[in-house]
């Protein structure tokens, strides 16, 4: 059995003690570091502008600008339409007529008798066939695309915007009027300020040719009325 001084033995409990505080320090850096640990509440997150080195603001001007009354969007129009229509109508009447004046009278002294003829009655007898007949078809094959600037002329209480707009076009002796206007939502505008045709609503193009063109292909007024009423 070894038996110690006692200020040997206090010496020992001393450096015992400080080896136990500085286990116990390291312990507690080792619990700061561990993947559980739950990072302090004041530290912000990432964000692209602080962790992307390829990170550029856009220029003021490249910014999709806040809608507003008076604003110029532009319209992406394309419309494609197919009509087709087939009718077969069919009517058909057969009459015969057979009639005989059997009973002739005649005036003798004021009074009416019978007068018999020698030759016979008189006949009438025919026969009448109509046959009726009509087949038509019509195929109607139309398409419409084009680039057109427009207004926002009103902004709805729920946000949709009425967009309306006018083009005319002259060249030499020819003339295109188009016209065009509708509803559309705030989030169908793209960036740079379109939009498609297609997300429209109650859209309504009116387009106007006049010139030679126009009047070399255009119907006169008497085909119109032939075609409208059908007199024959």
């Amino acid at each position: 059995m070894i038996y110690l001084k006692p200020q040997f033995a206090h010496s020992f409990a001393v450096l015992f003690a400080l080896l136990a505080i500085d286990t116990s320090a390291d312990w507690a850096s080792a619990q700061d570091g561990s993947l559980y640990l739950q990072p302090s509440q004041g530290r912000d997150g990432l964000t692209l502008e602080d962790s992307s080195f390829m990170y550029q603001e856009l220029p003021p001007e490249s910014l999709p600008r806040k809608l507003q009354l008076h604003s110029i969007i532009t319209v992406l129009v394309d419309v494609r339409s197919r009509f087709l229509s087939e009718g077969d109508a069919q009517n058909r009447k057969t009459q015969s007529l057979t009639a005989v004046l059997a009973d002739w009278i005649r005036l003798e002294n004021g009074s009416l008798k019978p007068a018999p003829q020698n030759d016979g009655d008189p006949r009438v007898a025919g026969t009448l066939n109509s046959q009726y007949r009509v087949q038509s078809d019509v195929e109607l094959l139309d398409s419409l695309a084009f680039r057109m600037a427009v207004e926002i002329v009103d902004i709805q209480p729920n946000g949709n915007l009425v967009i309306e707009g006018h083009q005319t076009i002259n060249n030499n002796e020819e003339q295109w009027r188009i016209s065009l206007s509708g509803v559309v939502r705030r989030e169908a505008i793209q960036a740079d300020n379109t939009v498609s045709s297609d997300a429209i609503y109650d859209l309504s193009i009116d387009k106007e040719e006049m010139g030679q063109v126009r009047d070399a292909y255009a119907r006169g007024w008497f085909s119109k009325w032939y075609d409208r009423y059908k007199p024959f």
